[in-house]
């Protein structure tokens, strides 16, 4: 993780990157499969991810450890898990929602677990059925079995930039949750814009201030593109500091508490962009845009990544047909 104390980036910073190394993690496989109808097959799910692997990824959440009937499409968490074919250096990690969900996730050898609540106690209360005490209470246990089998642990906050229902929510109240999760001794945070509604300013202002208070813990920023300022996030995360980042294949995801959300910031638009800009990701972005290109096949629909579709931007075009008959009539002209 970088240096707290190097937030003092200029703004003409961001726009150079100078190899300056960003964490890419994919997050596409569960947070963009989950909100799709179609059962994508448990081969082709593993196919996937070890795909993503060979890309360069640096994370990848796998799956979720959830009752199989809460999210059906993903019942197949534990042989996806077990039989992905796991690189050295890829940190595979998973959502667990409860104990039971975490002994599972242990079982099948996941990294990581990640765990969710929201710093919204409306949108909490919408989305896991329990009050931010309750859940705050659940996943503490949680976090006691995974440190009991030496399994680091992640807490993504939801809403942390802003709650379809409650609207603005209060900084001090987000950082209360925080220190409440550093003081249970969680290795990374993740601060979530659960439903597109964070906007530059604010990301940098809020990543910065976290950054500076706890210096040790590993920070992720976790954008949706819904009202189009994900790249430009992403930006004001890396001037604050940040650098590591969850991204969706495709552009996969979205969130069912905001009516017409668009989905995740796009892994392969993501790190196109970085590209351009100087940064070094690790990713191959020829292997990505190529697993990206399997979606529309195992989810039925093109997702609305951008990349797949309209080729990189040195991705040239043959010229037109008449086009030798147009010059050769402009020169007789000149």
């Amino acid at each position: 993780m970088s240096d707290a104390n190097d937030t003092n980036d200029t703004n003409d910073s961001i726009w150079q990157g100078a190899g300056r190394r960003i964490h890419i993690q994919e997050v596409g496989l569960r947070d963009g499969l989950q909100m799709e109808a179609a059962f994508v097959p448990t081969a082709d799910k593993i196919a996937l991810a070890d795909a993503l692997s060979e890309a360069g990824l640096a994370k990848i959440e796998v799956t979720s450890f959830v009752s199989p009937s809460a999210i059906p499409v993903l019942r197949d968490a534990e042989i996806v898990m077990r039989e992905i074919a796991r690189r050295p250096g890829v940190v595979y990690t998973a959502l667990v929602p409860n104990v039971r969900g975490a002994e599972r996730a242990i079982e099948a050898r996941t990294d990581e677990l990640n765990l969710v609540m929201s710093a919204s106690a409306t949108h909490n209360l919408a989305n896991l059925r329990m009050t931010q005490a309750q859940s705050f209470a659940a996943l503490a246990q949680v976090i006691a079995t995974a440190q009991a089998a030496g399994v680091p642990v992640n807490v993504s906050l939801s809403c942390v930039f802003g709650c379809p229902m409650e609207g603005d929510i209060a900084q001090h109240a987000v950082f209360d949750w925080v220190q409440r999760f550093v003081d249970l001794g969680v290795q990374g945070l993740t601060l979530c814009d659960t439903t597109g509604m964070a906007y530059p300013t604010q990301v940098r202002a809020l990543a910065a201030a976290a950054r500076q208070r706890w210096p040790r813990i590993a920070f992720t920023l976790h954008f949706h593109n819904t009202r189009g300022m994900g790249l430009a996030n992403v930006l004001a995360g890396i001037a604050a500091g940040v650098d590591r980042f969850d991204t969706s294949l495709g552009g996969m995801g979205g969130c069912p508490y905001a009516p017409g959300a668009s989905g995740n910031v796009c892994s392969e638009e993501i790190v196109h962009a970085l590209a351009l800009m100087g940064y070094d990701t690790g990713v191959d972005l020829d292997r990505l845009v190529a697993a990206a290109a399997r979606l529309p096949a195992l989810i039925g629909h093109a997702p609305p990544g951008q990349i797949v579709q309209a080729g990189r931007r040195l991705d040239l075009h043959p010229v037109p047909p008449d086009f030798e008959a147009t010059r050769a009539r402009a020169l007789a002209r000149a």
